[in-house]
């Protein structure tokens, strides 16, 4: 990685931090927050299921275990995503009830971030039966290696002085220690299949288009004026749902 990215990496994920933690500590943003990260962690588990199952297919067992244990890691932390917006009676929106995007503007939902972080990659490309693993190891290592920081220090923005933030605080800290251990697996899994050399040239390469992915997403603020697409609606209160739930 060059000077230039360098700075560029720092001044970029500072910004975000600064941005993501604002956020998660207003009440008001919060739900918007904790809702994008349930959609994510999520709707990430499909997608490690079926590369668990192409491991495992390709005669990779310990790969094929990782992956599985990551599946798992990201159902436990769409959960707690969901609870934390249970406690605020909110929920994510179903995105069914929306209005489809126009025939004019097929990719008006798709996000600008990932767009520039793939650029380059077709989406059948990047679907698990197809997706080069010189390319799902490192894209995804950088992912999880920056989101066990970013998650860890909104965590420590969350206030001290109600429940319910305190709950969330324990569980953002535990997704933080998972995401290290999903860091850790794939940068393992790329040194098991390439020279340190090669595994280096990768994760620059990566590190380079997260970059340039950090500055796509911030002009897309920009053209929002900071406006972020609301992902919420109101749920029954918590403990109105725990008895439905219970019944």
């Amino acid at each position: 990685m060059n000077f230039l990215t360098h700075v560029l990496h720092l001044a970029g994920s500072s910004a975000a931090s600064y941005v993501a933690a604002r956020q998660i500590r207003d009440p008001l943003t919060r739900p918007n927050v904790l809702a994008g990260f349930q959609l994510a962690e999520s709707g990430s588990v499909p997608f490690l299921e079926a590369l668990s199952k192409r491991a495992a297919a390709e005669g990779d067992a310990w790969l094929a275990e990782k992956l599985t244990k990551h599946a798992d890691d990201e159902t436990r932390h769409g959960h707690i995503f969901a609870h934390a917006l249970k406690q605020l009676d909110k929920q994510v929106i179903d995105f069914k009830n929306l209005p489809k995007p126009s025939d004019d503007k097929p990719n008006e939902r798709r996000s600008p971030f990932f767009a520039a972080y793939f650029e380059g990659y077709s989406p059948e490309q990047l679907k698990p039966d197809n997706i080069d693993w010189k390319v799902f190891m490192p894209s995804t290592y950088i992912l999880e290696l920056d989101a066990s920081k970013d998650f860890a220090r909104m965590a420590n923005v969350l206030p001290e002085d109600d429940a319910t933030a305190r709950n969330l605080k324990k569980g953002m800290l535990s997704i933080a220690q998972d995401e290290t251990g999903h860091a850790a697996y794939l940068y393992e899994a790329m040194t098991r299949r390439m020279s340190v050399v090669e595994v280096q040239q990768l994760v620059d390469e990566w590190r380079t288009r997260k970059v340039n992915a950090l500055l796509a997403m911030v002009g897309g603020l920009l053209q929002r004026s900071g406006q972020m697409p609301s992902l919420v609606q109101d749920a029954a209160p918590a403990d109105v749902s725990d008895e439905l739930t219970a019944a």
